[in-house]
C-alpha cells in the first residue's frame, strides 16, 4: 500500500470522527478538555468560531458527531457532545470582550441576506467582521428565523435565541424586521454587491384527502400551527388530537399538543418505528410525556359531522422489500381503522417556496423546484446570488444551515474580492507532541468507563403545564466533568516514525485493541484480512508507514485505535508519539489578518 501522508489535513482530519461527522466541523474533543478543565467561556468560544449558535445547538441540534463518535463503538452509547455544548453555552463567564468588533471603517460593499434563520446570520457574522455592510430582511418582528418561530420554547427559550443572535446584531449588522421581500428582480435593482438567500422550507405539506376541505378548522399544518404557538396567536387546542408524520416536526407538535390542553394525543406514522426520520430522543420524549405512536398506517379519510371534525380513517399497511432493498407499503387486508379526534395537525413534510423570485430574472431552478447551485460554492446562475440552508437543498437541519452559510460567505468575499470562487482557502491545522516525560501526558488518557450521564429534566407534571418552562435542565458542572471523561481524545493521534522503530512488538503486545500489525506490504483487501485484527470498516483508513529495517511495514487500524497512548508509552526508542491535531475550517477572509 502507499504510506500515509499525514500532511494531508483530511487524514487526521477523519481520524477524529465526531469533527468529521459536524458539517461545521467544530473541534469536539478540544472544546470538551476545556470544559474538564472548568475553562466554559474557552470552550464556548471554540463553539461560536465553528458553529455560532452553541447556546441553541446545544439544545436543538440534530447530532450528527454522536453516532460517529468513537466511544459509541467500545460502550453502549457515544459521549453527550450536544450535551457538553450547552454546558458551554450555560456555565461561561461574560465573554463579550473575546467577540470580535464592528471595523471602524467599511470596505464599500453592500451585501442582502433574505431570512433571518441561521444560515443567514452565519453570512452576516463571517462579513461583518471583514468591513461589509450586511443587512438581513426577515418577516418575523424579531430574528432567528426558524429556530424561533417552529422549536417549541420548551426545548429552545427566547433567551438563548436573543443572546446568540444579539452576538451577530452587536458586530453592525443591519436586521430589518417585520420587512417581506416580494421581488427578487426588485432587490437585485437596489444595487447589492451580493443577494444571499437563506429563507428556509418554508411550506408545510398538506394532505388533499377525502373532508380535508370541509373540517378544515379543526385540521392545521404543522409548521404554521406551531409558528402560532411559538407567537402566542394559539393558546390551547382540542383534547383529542392526532399528529400525521414521523419527523421531528411531529414531535414538535405531539409535544406542544400536549402542554396545550390535550389529553389524548396520538401520532400516526406510515412507516415503521425505526425508520421514522425523528431524532431517537425526540421519539422518546414523546413516549415519556404519554404520546402513543401508531405505526404502518396510512391516512385515508378526515371523518366530520357537517364541518365538525369527528375522526380519521387510516389503512393498515406492511413494508415490503425488493432485491436492492426498496421499500414498498402493501396493504394487509385487515379493516380500516378509525380514530376519533378533535384536531389535527400535518406534520408529513416541508418544501421549498420562492414565489417572490420571478421566473424570468435568470435565475435557474430544478425540477423539484429548488434552484441550480455550483455544490461547493453555492452560487446561483446569476453570478451574485448564493443560496445557504433549507433553501438550498431541501430540508436538513440548522448545523448544516450553519456550514452552508460559511461557505457562501467564502464565496461572497471572493466575489467581492475579484478572486476565483472556486479556488478555497486551506484550514489551519496545528500538530503538537503531547510528551511531559516518559511516562506523562499534556492530556488525560485515563477515560472512565462510567456510563452515559443522563439529562435532568422537568418533573412531568410541571412539565406539561406550561408551554414555555424549559423542559430538560441541563448538566450541572459535576455532571459535566464525569462526561466529559468519557471522551477518548480522538484528536490526540499517535505518529509513528520508522527510522526510529527497532521492530521490538512492544506496542503490538500492549495494544489493547490489537490495532497495530508489522506485516508484509500488499494490496489493501488483501492486507485488512490478514492484520492481527481483520479491519472491516473500510470507511476508515489504515495508517501505513514504511522504511523499516526489515522492510515490511507498520499498518494500524484507525477505526478501532483508542488513543490511549499505550504505544507510545511502551515504545523504548520513542518512535510512536501522541501528537494533539486540531484543524479549524477556513471562513471568509482567512487570507487576510481580521482585526
Amino acid at each position: 500500500m502507499k504510506p500515509t501522508d499525514t500532511h494531508i489535513p483530511d487524514y487526521f482530519h477523519k481520524v477524529v470522527d465526531c469533527q468529521w461527522a459536524c458539517p461545521a466541523h467544530t473541534p469536539v474533543p478540544e472544546y470538551i478538555r476545556q470544559i474538564a478543565a472548568g475553562q466554559f467561556g474557552e470552550a464556548y468560544m471554540i463553539n461560536w468560531r465553528s458553529n455560532v449558535f452553541p447556546g441553541i445547538l446545544g439544545r436543538v441540534c440534530d447530532r450528527p458527531c454522536e453516532p460517529a463518535c468513537r466511544r459509541g463503538r467500545v460502550d453502549e452509547e457515544p459521549v453527550a457532545i450536544c450535551r457538553l455544548k450547552r454546558v458551554a453555552a450555560d456555565f461561561k463567564e461574560d465573554i463579550h470582550d473575546r467577540l470580535p468588533k464592528p471595523p471602524r471603517q467599511r470596505n464599500g460593499k453592500r451585501i442582502a441576506c433574505v431570512g433571518g434563520g441561521p444560515a443567514s446570520l452565519t453570512v452576516a457574522r463571517d462579513l461583518a467582521v471583514l468591513g461589509y455592510e450586511v443587512t438581513v430582511f426577515d418577516n418575523g418582528k424579531t430574528n432567528g428565523g426558524m429556530m424561533r418561530s417552529q422549536i417549541p420554547k420548551f426545548r429552545l427559550p427566547d433567551t438563548v435565541i436573543d443572546e446568540e443572535c444579539g452576538y451577530i446584531e452587536a458586530l453592525g449588522v443591519n436586521m430589518v424586521q417585520d420587512r417581506w421581500v416580494g421581488s427578487l428582480r426588485e432587490l437585485l435593482a437596489e444595487g447589492w454587491d451580493a443577494v444571499f438567500v437563506g429563507t428556509g422550507a418554508p411550506r408545510g405539506r398538506d394532505a388533499d384527502l377525502p373532508g380535508r376541505k370541509e373540517a378544515d378548522a379543526h385540521i392545521h399544518v404543522g409548521i404554521d400551527w406551531l409558528s402560532s404557538v411559538a407567537f402566542g396567536h394559539i393558546e390551547r387546542i382540542g383534547k383529542r388530537v392526532i399528529v400525521l408524520g414521523g419527523g421531528n416536526t411531529a414531535m414538535d407538535c405531539c409535544r406542544s399538543a400536549r402542554r396545550l390542553g390535550g389529553e389524548e394525543v396520538r401520532v400516526v406514522v406510515r412507516s415503521g418505528f425505526d425508520e421514522m426520520k425523528a431524532s431517537p430522543w425526540e421519539k422518546e420524549d414523546a413516549l415519556h410525556e404519554g404520546i402513543p405512536i401508531h405505526n404502518y398506517l396510512v391516512q385515508k379519510e378526515f371523518l366530520h359531522d357537517n364541518g365538525r371534525l369527528t375522526g380519521m380513517r387510516f389503512e393498515k399497511v406492511r413494508a415490503e422489500y425488493d432485491e436492492a432493498g426498496r421499500r414498498k407499503l402493501v396493504p394487509t387486508g385487515e379493516p380500516d381503522l378509525t380514530m376519533e379526534c378533535d384536531e389535527v395537525l400535518i406534520a408529513i413534510g416541508q418544501e421549498n417556496a420562492f414565489p417572490w423570485i420571478e421566473r424570468d430574472v435568470g435565475l435557474e431552478f430544478d425540477r423539484w423546484g429548488l434552484p441550480v447551485l455550483d455544490p461547493v460554492t453555492l452560487q446561483s446562475s446569476l453570478p451574485t446570488v448564493f443560496f445557504g440552508g433549507d433553501a438550498a437543498f431541501g430540508p436538513k437541519n440548522i448545523i448544516t444551515a450553519v456550514a452552508q452559510g460559511h461557505e457562501a460567505a467564502i464565496s461572497i468575499d471572493r466575489l467581492c474580492r475579484g478572486r476565483p470562487l472556486l479556488s478555497r482557502p486551506p484550514p489551519t491545522v496545528n500538530l503538537v507532541s503531547q510528551k511531559m516525560g516518559i511516562h506523562e501526558w499534556c492530556y488525560d488518557n485515563q477515560i472512565s468507563e462510567e456510563a452515559r450521564k443522563k439529562m435532568p429534566v422537568k418533573a412531568l407534571e410541571d412539565a406539561l403545564k406550561n408551554i414555555k418552562i424549559e423542559y430538560e435542565l441541563g448538566f450541572d458542572p459535576r455532571l459535566a466533568c464525569a462526561e466529559t471523561e468519557r471522551c477518548l481524545n480522538c484528536d490526540v493521534q499517535t505518529v509513528f516514525t520508522p527510522k526510529l522503530c527497532i521492530e521490538c512488538d512492544a506496542c503490538v503486545d500492549i495494544c489493547p485493541t490489537e490495532c497495530i500489525t508489522f506485516t508484509a506490504d500488499g494490496e489493501e483487501a488483501d492486507l485488512r484480512g490478514r492484520l492481527k485484527s481483520p479491519a472491516r470498516n473500510t470507511d476508515q483508513a489504515l495508517y501505513v508507514a514504511d522504511g523499516l529495517k526489515t522492510k515490511r511495514i507498520m499498518v494500524k487500524d484507525e477505526n478501532v485505535c483508542l488513543h490511549c497512548g499505550m504505544c507510545a508509552e511502551r515504545c523504548p526508542t520513542g518512535a510512536w508519539d501522541m501528537q494533539k491535531f486540531l484543524l479549524n475550517t477556513a471562513q471568509a477572509g482567512a487570507e487576510a489578518p481580521r482585526t
